[in-house]
């Protein structure tokens, strides 16, 4: 395969794995089974973590995560690009603050 940092290539190698394996038509782009699949990636994600698998499995799986992310806006029809930036601008504009002795950026609702 061609590697590129390019997120409209690996949009598109997502679209034609997706076409490829007919996920349009055979329960592939249901979202909620997506969903499932990420929480499912993201346990193996912790599980790399936690155990100490290293780091190349760890970006194994979050390459996993990453594609599965990309294919849930294809599925959903959404520019993942536009949505990422859009984040990150309103991200940016948020103020940090120390939790339990770690950086937190939210929202935050002071009551």
């Amino acid at each position: 395969m061609n590697a590129s940092d390019s997120y409209r290539d690996m949009l598109a190698a997502v679209a034609t794995f997706h076409r490829k394996h007919d996920f349009k038509n055979t329960g592939g782009e249901e979202l909620t089974y997506r969903v499932a699949l990420m929480a499912e990636e993201l346990g193996e994600i912790s599980a790399c973590v936690s155990k100490g698998r290293g780091t190349a499995a760890l970006a194994e799986e979050c390459a996993d995560l990453l594609i599965l992310l990309v294919g849930t806006a294809i599925a959903a029809d959404f520019d993942l690009l536009e949505a990422f930036w859009s984040k990150m601008e309103a991200l940016d504009r948020r103020e940090a603050r120390m939790i339990g002795g770690r950086i937190r950026v939210s929202e935050f609702k002071d009551r």
